[in-house]
């Protein structure tokens, strides 16, 4: 059964009790009979961010030429002459020269009073166009955008197509790999654990992507505000992770690694490669970067694609496993909410999951408190209050659990927020102090 993270459960000598909470938001009650049921709240919610505006085709008014002869040609698109300082005719990818498919006449600026009608009738081309190619052009004119590539080596299937596994093995080390340059951009760890996660994440929800037929690439368009800073950390951490990787199999060494983590490299970056080459002959990773912002500073105007094999394997999980063992654990002072509270019986120590509001980038802590500090955490939740105290996140289960606590101290909040804490408790007291031991 499904329940709200924040609903408190307690475990003692007596069981598991846990506070009643609404049904989540997926989930409705049946109608009564006769009555209509309401609204499905399960629908999607509509584009938001820079992609809120995108309807149909780009406005040929608000279209640079340059920048849509730039993705053209980046996706593979002929240009096959034209007007010489006018126009330029454009072909799609494996059109020969006496082609009869779709051909764009595209305007070489906007000095032209004809340049709006050009530029219509090419968008109007390319919508219609039945080029995979054609839609991505579209997504890099709709929305200023960075491209990033993936591509994997993996044997065909039936017409050319890999299975469905495959494709979201793809799908699933892509992701990982963006979450991991999104790490990077917060701070150099070479593990981050829980930390970080949720911003990271949310960093990445303007970005759309795009499937190639086939299923053995797939492009991710990260729009410049506010993707680019992501798009630069992994171009950089990529190359830092080749060249590392390079060292390792060439002398043995893993220092290199070591200093590719102010690149940006990570387990979590290390883990992605891994999962994007195993199973498969080689995978490559490219990026491009938006022509209507401009190669950023410090990068390469087209950076070549930077490619891993098999035979990296042994060295990128080396690394993994180096990250781990050797990133430390960090000392914090954490003001929480207290969530859950368990013991094996009526006196003595027990663990307190916190929901953190300050101090740390994580969501949850686990604690264990002595009686006394146990105590204090109980009594303070009664009072929909938060406690305050000092340990260290270990890294080791994800920088998920708070060791050597102590000064555990309830902490004064604005009234809205004690009536959301509060709200966890309300008709459960007995169960609580139960939890807590009984006398209090």
């Amino acid at each position: 059964m499904h329940r709200p993270i924040d609903e408190p459960e307690y475990e003692s000598g007596y069981g598991t009790r846990r506070v009643p909470g609404p049904v989540p938001s997926p989930y409705r009650p049946h109608p009564a009979p006769g009555e209509l049921p309401g609204p499905w709240t399960g629908i999607p919610a509509p584009p938001s961010g820079p992609w809120a505006d995108v309807q149909g085709t780009p406005d040929p008014g608000r279209v640079d030429p340059r920048v849509l002869g730039a993705l053209l040609a980046r996706h593979g698109w002929r240009r096959r002459g034209g007007a010489a300082g006018r126009y330029s005719r454009w072909t799609p990818p494996g059109s020969g020269t006496g082609s009869g498919g779709t051909s764009l006449l595209v305007p070489e600026s906007r000095a032209f009073p004809d340049c709006d009608d050009l530029l219509g009738e090419a968008l109007t081309a390319l919508a219609r166009s039945a080029a995979p190619s054609a839609r991505e052009v579209l997504t890099g004119l709709c929305v200023p955008s960075d491209e990033i590539r993936w591509w994997r080596d993996v044997p065909p299937g039936p017409s050319g197509t890999v299975p469905w596994t495959v494709q979201e093995q793809l799908r699933s080390a892509a992701r990982q790999l963006l979450v991991a340059g999104a790490l990077a951009v917060r701070g150099r760890a070479g593990y981050y654990g829980a930390r970080h996660r949720r911003p990271a994440q949310a960093s990445l929800e303007t970005a759309v992507v795009a499937a190639a037929p086939g299923g053995r690439a797939l492009t991710a368009f990260l729009p410049v505000e506010p993707g680019r800073p992501v798009a630069v950390r992994l171009y950089h951490a990529l190359y830092a992770a080749r060249e590392a990787t390079d060292y390792q199999r060439a002398t043995g060494g893993m220092d290199a690694f070591d200093s590719a983590v102010e690149a940006g490299v990570s387990r979590e970056l290390v883990e992605a490669l891994i999962a994007l080459v195993r199973g498969s002959e080689g995978a490559r990773i490219a990026l491009e970067w938006a022509p209507a912002a401009g190669t950023p500073e410090g990068c390469a105007a087209r950076p070549e694609p930077v490619e891993f094999s098999p035979g990296d394997l042994p060295a990128l999980r080396a690394a993994g496993a180096r990250y781990l063992a050797d990133e430390p654990s960090v000392p914090v002072r954490i003001t929480g909410a207290v969530v859950r509270m368990r013991r094996s019986g009526p006196r003595g120590e027990g663990t307190v999951r916190l929901r953190v509001l300050a101090g740390a980038e994580v969501p949850h802590v686990r604690v264990t408190l002595d009686e006394e500090a146990y105590r204090i955490a109980g009594h303070a939740h009664l009072l929909g209050l938060p406690i305050r105290l000092v340990g260290r996140l270990e890294s080791r289960g994800g920088f998920r659990r708070l060791t050597d606590a102590s000064g555990v101290v309830p902490v004064q909040v604005d009234e809205a927020e004690r009536d959301r804490l509060m709200k966890s408790l309300q008709e459960n007291l007995d169960f609580f102090e139960e939890a807590c031991g009984g006398d209090t």
